[in-house]
Order: C-alpha cells, then sequence, then structure tokens
C-alpha cells in the first residue's frame, strides 16, 4: 500500500509561498492554492501547481488534507483566508500565517523574541494582529504564527536597486534592521510542514540585524561599483511609507525556530545571502 503525498494549499502564491512550493514538490508534495490573475495561475499550472483564481472573497476550493499556508495581507476586516476559510477548517492538517515582526513595534534597537509581547505602532501591525487573533480563535490557539523582517532574494535585492540606480543610503543613528533570505524562509516552513503538532509564534530571522547603508555598501562592493553617497534621514525626503520603516528599530531573535524545529538559516548575514544571490546570477549569465 503506498502512501499518499502530502499537500500544501497556500492562499496567496506570491514570491515567499512558490520558493516553498518548489522545495516541498521537489520532496513529492503536491501544491495547490490561490492567485489573483489568470495569467498567474496558468504560469503556476505548467510548473505542476494546482493555482486558481481567487479575488479574495468568495467561496475557495480548499483539498481535504491539505497543510495550509496563509500568505496574504490583511484587509480592513482582518485576513480575508480567515473570513472565507472559517466553515472549511476542518479540512486542514496545520494552519500556518505568515506575519510581520511589525507586530512588535519600535524596540529601539532592543531584541525581541517569540514571547515578546506585541505592541504594534502602525496601522499595519494593527491589522496583522488582527488577523493573527482571528487564526488563533479559529483554531484553538493551533495555529503557527510567523513573524518574518524584511525579505529579500533573487530579485529582490540590493542589487537590483544599485542596477536601476534608485538604491540610497539612508543614515539614521543607531537604526538597524533584521532580515531573512527567501530560501531561509522557504526551508524554515518546510520544518513546520514536517512537524505539524508543533504551535505557536516562530521568528525566521537572519542572525546580523544591521544599519541598511552597511547593506548597499556591502553589496556594491561584491559589484564592483561605488555606493551611492550616504544621505542623513532628515535630509532624505522620503515617502510616508518609506518613513514609516524607520519608525520602528529592533532586533529579531530566531531562538525557537532553532530549538523547535532544528532549522538554522543558510544565510545567517547579509553577506551570505548577497554573495549567494550574485553566484546564482552568475551561472545564470554563464553556465
Amino acid at each position: 500500500m503506498t502512501s499518499q503525498p502530502s499537500l500544501l494549499f497556500v492562499f496567496g502564491l506570491g514570491y515567499s509561498a512558490q520558493q516553498l512550493a518548489s522545495r516541498l514538490m521537489a520532496a513529492g508534495w503536491q501544491v495547490a492554492g490561490t492567485v489573483r490573475s489568470e495569467a498567474k495561475a496558468a504560469a503556476l499550472r505548467a510548473r505542476g501547481i494546482a493555482a486558481q483564481v481567487w479575488p479574495g472573497e468568495g467561496p475557495v476550493d480548499i483539498p481535504p488534507g491539505a497543510h495550509w499556508l496563509v500568505t496574504l495581507p490583511p484587509g480592513k476586516e482582518g485576513c480575508p483566508a480567515a473570513l472565507a476559510a472559517a466553515t472549511c477548517l476542518d479540512l486542514s492538517e496545520s494552519v500556518t500565517y505568515l506575519s510581520t515582526t511589525g507586530v512588535y513595534g519600535d524596540m529601539k534597537g532592543g531584541w525581541v523574541t517569540e514571547w515578546s509581547p506585541v505592541s504594534p505602532a502602525s496601522p499595519r501591525g494593527a491589522a496583522r494582529v488582527k488577523a493573527e487573533g482571528q487564526w488563533q480563535a479559529l483554531t484553538g490557539g493551533k495555529a503557527r504564527l510567523v513573524r518574518l523582517p524584511g525579505i529579500y532574494g533573487p530579485g529582490r535585492s540590493t542589487f537590483d536597486r544599485l542596477r536601476d540606480g534608485t538604491a540610497r543610503r539612508v543614515v539614521k543613528e543607531g537604526q538597524v534592521f533584521s532580515r531573512v533570505h527567501v530560501d531561509d524562509i522557504a526551508s524554515g516552513l518546510e520544518a513546520l510542514m514536517l512537524c505539524p503538532e508543533v504551535t505557536g509564534v516562530f521568528h525566521l530571522c537572519d542572525e546580523l540585524p544591521a544599519p541598511p547603508q552597511d547593506v548597499i555598501t556591502y553589496a556594491a562592493e561584491l559589484l564592483g561599483v561605488a555606493p551611492p553617497p550616504e544621505i542623513a534621514f532628515e535630509d532624505a525626503d522620503l515617502s510616508p511609507m518609506a518613513a514609516s520603516f524607520y519608525a520602528e528599530c529592533k532586533r529579531v531573535s530566531n531562538t525557537r525556530a532553532k530549538a523547535a524545529l532544528g532549522w538554522r538559516p543558510a544565510y545567517p548575514t547579509y553577506r551570505e545571502g548577497l554573495a549567494a544571490i550574485l553566484a546564482a546570477e552568475s551561472d545564470k549569465i554563464f553556465p
């Protein structure tokens, strides 16, 4: 008797979820999920992913026995997937919700662990706390809440901004950010899928919170180009959205993810992560 392959269902087959999908499919999993456009659904179907178009409301065709991954941003009423899937939660093997470390608000450079209380300082952070609460209420506290810092990876890194001329070295005294390479998100989520009994909060992040200008300088060195000039935060004339990220400063610990899942980031600092991205790009250019 052969066992059925494991199944992942994703509400929102975006950048990080597709990286996880590739990883799980290589291990024999089946993957299904939702997207917003038929063009994207067709492209994913060509890769063997059973994608369906879902506008964010109304019924969803969810196969039974799947591990659910929710990547959708919250709306005014909270998480759209929580509202749509409330009546079919018994179909799931586990529920994992991708949230943000923005739920902690400003820690003035201090560390947050998975046990730190939430204290959102922005409407976006408050909306995430609301969505987390919806999933915990629906699952009786069994949802896995994965709080992520800034995500980078191939096609979404400092290299791209340096090449197109949009990179800016904005300097704010004492400002640091935690980051995570998309591959480390995928490996951490895979570890969670293989441990459906594990619940609670997890941080998937690197281990070197760093000033943003340092990351740009290092990426420029790898490319062999001059970094853009430093600009004081007060003189940067940032958009309200960009400025809001500088309003919070925290260092994020991944202690529980390592202890409970046996997970380790392949790219513990931005240096290893950027070097790997550049090497992968070079392999594509010079096969």
